[in-house]
């Protein structure tokens, strides 16, 4: 179970940077944009859509890493006040509801990047067809079907729950003691 919990670690990070190349790569489109529109009256052409589009994939690659992590907003005011094992039965209830959330949401996604594709739909100016952007964040909903179902099997084996607070840093699990890398 611990070479589990290692490899999703791994695998969330992964699915962070990958987020993270998004986002970086949507505040130099915005940038380079505005310059060119505030700079030289010439914006670059479709940036907005692009961004817009770049922003869905950013969020569905962090939501994969949330579907392992459940680094999210928690209230827990109720469920700090129960025995560990009823703890455990809300935490796995809260991680299959998200993963049917989770597995709606693909099913949805893939539609959607289907209905595009046979469409041709594309952005306004450049044409650029929007399936692939699409089918990027219909795969990050796909990635977080896995990583949250890897996170019921820990919680379903007693290894995880969700904490009182969220590390800043990748946490490694030995034996009962948690071991900050």
């Amino acid at each position: 179970m611990d070479a589990l919990i290692r490899a999703f670690e791994r695998f969330s990070l992964a699915t962070d940077r990958i987020a993270a190349l998004f986002l970086a790569a949507i505040t130099l489109l915005v940038v380079a944009s505005a310059i060119g529109r505030y700079g030289f009256a010439s914006p670059i052409p479709e940036a907005f859509d692009i961004s817009r589009l770049m922003l869905g994939v950013a969020i569905m690659w962090g939501f994969a890493s949330l579907g392992f992590r459940g680094s999210h907003i928690k209230v827990d005011v109720l469920v700090e006040l129960m025995p560990p094992l009823m703890r455990r039965l809300v935490d796995l209830f809260a991680w299959i509801v998200l993963l049917v959330f989770t597995v709606l949401l693909s099913w949805k996604m893939f539609d959607r990047v289907m209905s595009a594709y046979r469409s041709g739909e594309a952005t306004f100016d450049l044409r650029l067809p929007a399936w692939p952007f699409l089918a990027l964040i219909c795969a990050g909903a796909t990635v977080a079907i896995f990583t949250a179902l890897a996170r019921i099997v820990i919680i379903a084996a007693g290894r995880g729950s969700l904490d009182h607070f969220d590390a800043a840093e990748p946490v490694a699990q030995t034996g009962n003691a948690d071991v900050e890398r």
